[in-house]
């Protein structure tokens, strides 16, 4: 089994955060992860799956079962379904704080971001570390042989990056978009139409990558566009979307204000796309953008929390696909799926409009090498790995 890299990091909080979220979209192997973490550190520890009635009928006094099981860690899976229990957590941590504990506790599990930690936010703290997990990504797989090509195409959800071939690969995706229609998305919002969402699912992968025209998509699907809206920002909150904002920078120049929009998992944009093989994919129109798409999301996987982001773009067309300020140094950043990279002018004019410090292109190979005076060009691997060297040393 490929090793998660996020273990270690943490391995390091769970001595000081008496809980902590491990956050990411349903399949993407948080529960497994969890559970190796508790058996490295508590052979003892209990696993509550909340989505489970039985389970949740174990917790109809959190406190008493909490008490009851005091010193073990306590996995709380898909915890957003009983949000109260964050209250009682603030408790039963501050009870046990006074007793002297001070390690992790609780290891809170979920597949929907933004309302996670809305509700932990407020009742917990000081008391609750925070740490996403993605899909597989090269640093786990490597850039070996077809390593790079096959985690594009499929995406890095585990079951569908190590299924058997292509084909099963495909099945267990598009398997998953109609899990997360049909059963978990209405567990959430009730009533939202099931063939309304996938189609703008399907849309938003056509557009990958894209500044999408809400009032385009709702004229398309026979909605308004604050429902549109509200659709895109469930996608983005359930981890499935990515909004990547604008870099504002003071330039004197008309930016685009709009964000761009990508599906975060390269092979789930192919699913819905019905892209089932890499010469398809090659061919499609939408694979500079998918590549794009894979490329940004590797890159966020590593970058420093406190780390700021965005894309660049002028009326003019002056354009960088990815913004990066990383403590005192500012990146831009162009990215092609190519072995043969080559500036633009666009790209120049918007480097130094940002006052880049560092310029690179990513590129579809693995050597690095000067394109300009200012400009490096650089394989995705090696480029994640001057991130998180940084990101070490400062």
């Amino acid at each position: 089994m490929i090793e998660r890299l996020l273990f270690h990091r943490l391995e390091e909080l769970m001595p000081d955060f008496p809980a902590i979220a491990i956050l990411g979209s349903r399949q993407v192997g948080k529960t497994t992860l969890a559970q190796a973490l508790a058996e490295h550190f508590d052979h003892q520890s209990i696993y509550l799956d909340l989505e489970s009635p039985t389970d949740r009928a174990k917790l109809t006094e959190p406190e008493q079962y909490f008490d009851l099981h005091e010193g073990k860690l306590i996995i709380l899976d898909e915890i957003q379904r009983i949000p109260d229990l964050f209250q009682v957590l603030r408790g039963v941590i501050d009870r046990r704080r006074k007793k002297g504990f001070r390690s992790c506790q609780f290891l809170v599990l979920g597949s929907a971001s933004l309302e996670l930690i809305r509700q932990s936010s407020e009742t917990l703290a000081g008391r609750i570390a925070y740490e996403e997990l993605p899909g597989f990504t090269l640093l786990e797989v490597g850039d070996e042989g077809k390593n790079l090509e096959k985690l594009w195409l499929r995406g890095g959800f585990p079951d569908a990056y190590l299924a058997n071939s292509d084909k099963s690969s495909m099945t267990w995706r598009q398997n998953f978009i109609t899990t997360y229609l049909e059963r978990d998305i209405p567990q959430i919002a009730q009533f939202i139409p099931t063939n309304r969402l996938r189609r703008l699912w399907t849309m938003l992968a056509h557009e990958q990558g894209q500044q999408i025209n809400l009032s385009k998509f709702g004229a398309s699907l026979d909605l308004t566009s604050p429902t549109v809206k509200s659709y895109v920002e469930l996608l983005e909150d359930l981890l499935l979307i990515r909004s990547i904002r604008p870099w504002m920078s003071n330039v004197g120049k008309r930016l685009v204000k709009s964000p761009k929009v990508y599906i975060r998992d390269s092979g789930i944009t192919h699913a819905l796309l019905q892209i089932s093989t890499l010469d398809n994919l090659l061919a499609h129109p939408v694979a500079g953008f998918s590549w794009e798409g894979f490329v940004i999301e590797h890159i966020i996987s590593v970058l420093p929390k406190n780390a700021d982001y965005g894309f660049y773009r002028t009326s003019a067309g002056a354009e960088l696909d990815l913004v990066i300020q990383l403590g005192s140094q500012l990146w831009a950043i162009e990215i092609k799926q190519t072995l043969s990279p080559k500036l633009s002018k666009g790209f120049s004019i918007a480097s130094e409009d940002v006052e880049a410090t560092h310029r690179f292109f990513v590129y579809a190979g693995k050597e690095e090498f000067p394109l300009s005076e200012k400009v490096t060009a650089i394989g995705l691997i090696q480029l994640m790995n001057r991130i998180i060297a940084l990101r070490e040393n400062g």
